[in-house]
């Protein structure tokens, strides 16, 4: 079981890697890794479990976080309707996104991060991901709203990027232009 003390944190180099692919068809390794990273998410969420283990509750985690250099990433997210996204994914690639933009109103947070960090992270509003599942089906997936913020978080992960990356520097709460705001 994947508990905090298996999440590095900022600082650590394996955040700032590029993640590499995970070959297909993953190995057991690799699936164990990838069904152990839901569990993590979903086991964050439930308040008994999450207070016996002392978890940070997320809503997505990416396999740098667990200091394992491979494209994964699981997510368990609902968006504004309570329609559930939930995904334990092998090489996530945005392949389309749309102009306008999006941010949320409460700013990003990260269990690699352990401190607030103040700002509006702006992210595309609608993205297309296409990537393989644990069962090794093909998904091409469109989303918007908190969905899409989740994914890009989890994926810029995989690139070495950290939230707090866009935050705008001389105003981090200006907000982005073109962008639609997400209460959270």
């Amino acid at each position: 079981m994947i508990t905090m003390a298996d999440v590095i944190t900022e600082g650590h180099p394996t955040l700032r890697k590029n993640a590499e692919e995970v070959t297909m068809p993953p190995s057991q390794e690799d699936k164990d890794i990838l069904q152990k990273m839901m569990e993590f998410v979903k086991n964050s969420q439930d308040p008994v479990i999450s207070e016996k283990y002392e978890l940070r509750p997320g809503i997505g985690i990416a396999a740098p976080q667990i200091n394992i250099s491979k494209r994964m990433i699981a997510i368990h997210v609902t968006d504004e309707n309570d329609r559930l996204y939930s995904y334990a994914l092998f090489n996530p690639k945005i392949i389309s996104h749309s102009v306008e933009k999006s941010y949320l109103t409460s700013g990003e947070g990260c269990l690699s991060v352990n401190r607030e960090v103040p700002g509006y992270v702006p992210r595309y509003a609608r993205i297309k991901v296409k990537a393989t599942t644990l069962e090794g089906e093909e998904v091409n997936l469109r989303l918007r709203g908190l969905p899409a913020v989740v994914f890009q978080h989890e994926i810029d992960h995989l690139n070495g990027v950290m939230f707090y990356d866009h935050i705008n520097k001389e105003d981090p709460h200006a907000i982005p232009q073109n962008a639609i705001a997400i209460d959270r």
